[in-house]
C-alpha cells in the first residue's frame, strides 16, 4: 500500500480543523493523533501545507486551532500569528466562514508549501 503524502494528509487534516472551528473547539496534537492515525510528532509537517496556504490565500491561521497539551499553544513551526496574539487568531479562526471556502486540494497545498 501507497504511503500518503504530507499534501494528501493536509487535505485531510483540513477537513478535521474546519470541522474544529466551526464548533469553536481547540484541539491537541495528541487529540489530533487520536482521531487520524498521524502520529503526533508528525502533526506538524501536516500542518505545514495548510499554514501556508492561509498564509498565500489571506485566510485566518487554521492551524492556530492545534495546540501542544503541555503549554497550551501552537508548535514551534506555527508562524500564523505572533503568540501573544494568539487568542486572537483563534477567535477570527472560529468565527470565519470556511464553509464558503473550497477546500484545498493536495496540489493546490502542495503549490504554496514553503518550506
Amino acid at each position: 500500500m501507497a504511503q500518503m503524502t504530507k499534501f494528501q494528509r493536509a487535505a485531510q487534516l483540513w477537513s478535521l480543523l474546519v470541522f474544529a472551528a466551526r464548533n469553536q473547539q481547540i484541539l491537541s496534537y495528541k487529540l489530533v493523533e487520536q482521531l487520524t492515525g498521524i502520529f503526533a510528532p508528525g502533526v506538524g509537517g501536516c500542518l505545514g501545507p495548510i499554514q501556508s496556504y492561509c498564509k498565500h490565500q489571506k485566510l485566518p491561521p487554521l492551524t492556530a486551532i492545534v495546540i501542544n497539551e503541555d503549554q497550551g499553544l501552537p508548535g514551534e513551526g506555527f508562524t500564523g500569528a505572533d503568540l501573544k496574539d494568539i487568542f486572537s487568531a483563534q477567535a477570527q479562526v472560529f468565527v470565519f466562514n470556511w464553509l464558503g471556502q473550497k477546500a484545498p486540494s493536495p496540489e493546490e497545498l502542495e503549490k504554496y508549501y514553503t518550506a
